[in-house]
């Protein structure tokens, strides 16, 4: 199982977090693209692949709604030319990044159509100019300018030649939490990663929901990868290592009760603790391990839902996960509002003992 870490974008240090990510001995590094929380995902990665020799890169996550689907291809295909078929390419309906536009998670039929067409962007092939999302208030049809000749449709040439010469597609991952992106994305990407929390049952209700799925389709259930978002704390005392997933946690078990019903199999406890976060979560404190919904967790819903505690207790966690069947897990730290000394006793905790465990 590969264990990839999760930061932020940073064009000034990005090479720098890089470089310390390769030399700690993960095998990836994804940035979130959160265009009013931080610096352009494509830049930091771009510097990041130069920097770097060896491990993966990739969003963590995008979204389909504030690039179009040519755009995301083109960006990050640029980046796995730069780092010589390093690339990933991790997306979902969007939080942050539409929140600070003043929107919610991007409605499933639109989301749907845009892994489509991404994937066609992504493999050399076209998409119908009738199927792209450019309301004509916006921009009228081409027809208007009476060319003499023009594009057919929509293709991106150059990924085209390059898949004519054997480089391989970038794939795409989708985060999934509720059934119906899992399900959408078991049918649309090469890997769902799961945004459920690290308890073992309802990462086996993904799982199965995934593969129940391509098989109705009539597809190949063991042809998809699967892999998850976990928020992990590592530190001798308990208290301190839950301290720094809190508010990373309240991100992602938000997802799980987005729209006011939780996903997936949950406990009546659990059940309230999900609809308490999200009753008082503060978009303007999102992630932030001080902020009013981060205090809202009990410390055994931390407990299952992230991994926290010593280093032998992580790795025993994480292989519980890798026993799941997922061969990847994008790591979560310490955030803002965590303690600075506590989230550099975890950072020297994971790459001495969890990353050595692990491999």
């Amino acid at each position: 199982m590969q264990l990839w870490t999760t930061q932020v974008a940073s064009a000034r240090g990005a090479a720098r977090t890089a470089q310390e990510t390769e030399a700690a001995g993960w095998d990836g590094l994804l940035v979130v693209d959160s265009q009013n929380l931080s610096g352009d995902p494509y830049v930091s990665l771009a510097l990041a692949a130069v920097a770097t020799k060896r491990i993966g890169l990739g969003t963590g996550v995008t979204n389909s709604v504030t690039r179009h689907a040519a755009a995301t291809a083109t960006a990050i295909t640029s980046v796995d030319r730069i780092s010589n078929g390093r690339a990933v390419l991790g997306i979902g309906r969007g939080d942050s990044a539409l929140a600070h536009l003043g929107r919610a998670p991007a409605r499933l039929k639109q989301f749907e159509r845009y892994l489509v067409q991404l994937q066609a962007y992504l493999a050399g092939d076209s998409v119908p100019f009738g199927e792209i999302d450019i309301p004509p208030e916006f921009a009228p049809p081409m027809s208007e300018l009476h060319l003499h000749d023009a594009p057919p449709d929509s293709r991106i040439g150059w990924i085209a030649e390059g898949v004519k010469k054997g480089n391989a597609k970038v794939p795409v991952e989708v985060a999934a939490s509720g059934p119906k992106v899992i399900a959408m994305s078991a049918l649309h990407a090469e890997r769902v990663m799961f945004t459920v929390g690290a308890d073992v049952e309802r990462l086996q209700w993904g799982i199965e929901l995934a593969r129940k799925t391509r098989r109705d389709a009539g597809l190949d259930p063991d042809a998809i990868a699967f892999g998850a978002y976990i928020n992990m704390g590592c530190h001798t005392d308990i208290e301190k290592a839950r301290g720094l997933v809190r508010g990373g946690l309240t991100t992602f078990a938000r997802f799980s009760v987005m729209h006011g019903k939780a996903n997936g199999p949950v406990s009546a406890r659990d059940r309230e603790q999900l609809e308490t976060l999200v009753t008082n979560y503060d978009m303007k404190q999102h992630t932030r391990a001080d902020s009013r919904q981060a205090g809202t967790l009990a410390d055994d819903f931390v407990d299952r839902f992230a991994v926290v505690g010593s280093p032998e207790r992580c790795v025993e966690r994480l292989k519980s996960l890798a026993a799941l069947g997922l061969d990847k897990v994008a790591i979560s730290g310490g955030t803002r509002g965590a303690s600075a000394e506590d989230a550099a006793v975890n950072r020297d905790l994971v790459a001495k003992h969890v990353l050595p465990g692990m491999h």
